[in-house]
């Protein structure tokens, strides 16, 4: 018996059918051994070596500075600035809050000065009447800038551009002018507060020189003065959302007061927080108000804390005191921002 190959074999020969059994044992054979050979054979695997997340984050943060070297070698003296006139001054305050200090050295007291300070009658009034002014002007600030910017945000690009510098340039104008101008519209014999309150039959007062009246006229003139950068800030927000909402809403029916209330005031809520924050730091550090019209007075009416700490330090020049009420200041401040990012953040 012969049997022809497959072409596949490349000849044209014949096997016979011993040739044939011995080709196919000799072909089994080698494949069991090949899938011996395979299930034998360990599997090994490549072991990448992990290099900790410390490393790698540190070497990406060099290699990512490395790159921008051009960028950073312009920061630097902005970075330097901040530095020597920011960041030195801060630890040196907080370090010289335990000690006694004067010109001729200084001595290490631990937490004598805050005591002092807490203890000072002075430093109390200070305290009460920097919160009753930073509740009061905070929420004013904070609110007129909301109005106006409504109010403005719906005119025409031309309009907007001429309310945004409306309102804030008077902002541009430095803050001891416009007390000096307060302080001649509440003088007592020719302010034209008096002179207005005059046609009424009322008896002139005294705005400034009355302990009842010099805190709530400093109010006022902070609460009159536009708040501009508020403006902007919230015309730049509002300009952001998105008018579909407006519009969904218009088609369910809402009015505009409902839209306002329903849709601005949520979508702007980060943008309250920042200027509630802002404005809060910048009431707790009130000071040319108080140094260019009442100095405090009439009888510590108006003393604010940095108004006391400035005293402290150059007038009396009791610097460790000075540095501890500016590190109390200092958590205050970082208390009250806490409490409102959480109170007013956005937490979806």
């Amino acid at each position: 018996m012969t049997v022809e190959t497959s072409p596949l074999d490349g000849v044209g020969y014949r096997l016979s059918s011993q040739s044939l059994q011995f080709y196919i044992h000799n072909y089994v054979l080698g494949l069991e051994g090949k899938w011996a050979t395979l299930e034998t054979k360990p599997v090994t695997t490549n072991k990448v070596e992990q290099t900790p997340v410390r490393k790698t984050r540190s070497n990406s943060l060099l290699k990512s500075m490395y790159k921008n070297r051009v960028s950073y070698f312009f920061l630097m003296p902005k970075l330097l600035f901040f530095f020597l006139f920011m960041l030195v001054p801060i630890v040196w305050a907080f370090i010289l809050s335990f000690q006694e200090f004067n010109i001729m050295g200084s001595t290490w007291v631990g937490f004598d000065n805050y005591i002092t300070a807490f203890q000072s009658k002075v430093f109390q009034i200070s305290l009460w009447n920097t919160f009753l002014y930073t509740i009061v002007t905070v929420p004013a600030f904070v609110i007129t800038a909301l109005v106006i910017a409504s109010l403005v945000q719906p005119l025409g690009k031309l309009s907007q551009s001429f309310f945004r510098a409306a309102f804030y340039l008077p902002t541009v104008t430095s803050m001891v002018i416009i007390a000096m101008v307060w302080r001649w519209m509440y003088n007592y014999r020719f302010g034209i507060f008096n002179h207005i309150i005059g046609w009424f039959g009322i008896e002139p007062v005294n705005w400034l020189g009355q302990s009842d009246s010099a805190l709530p006229a400093l109010m006022i003139m902070s609460i009159l003065i536009p708040p501009g950068a508020g403006i902007i800030i919230y015309l730049a927000a509002m300009n952001d959302i998105d008018q579909s909402l407006y519009e969904a809403a218009k088609i369910d029916g809402a009015n505009a007061l409902q839209r306002w209330l329903k849709i601005t005031i949520p979508m702007l809520k980060p943008t309250t927080l920042y200027l509630v924050i802002l404005s809060t730091i910048g009431s707790f550090q009130v000071f040319t108000q108080i140094i260019m019209m009442t100095g405090g007075g009439p009888g510590n009416a108006t003393e604010t804390i940095v108004h006391v700490i400035y005293k402290t330090a150059f007038r009396d020049f009791k610097f460790g005191l000075a540095s501890a009420q500016s590190v109390i200041l200092f958590f205050i401040i970082m208390v009250f921002a806490i409490f409102q990012y959480r109170s007013l953040r956005d937490h979806h």
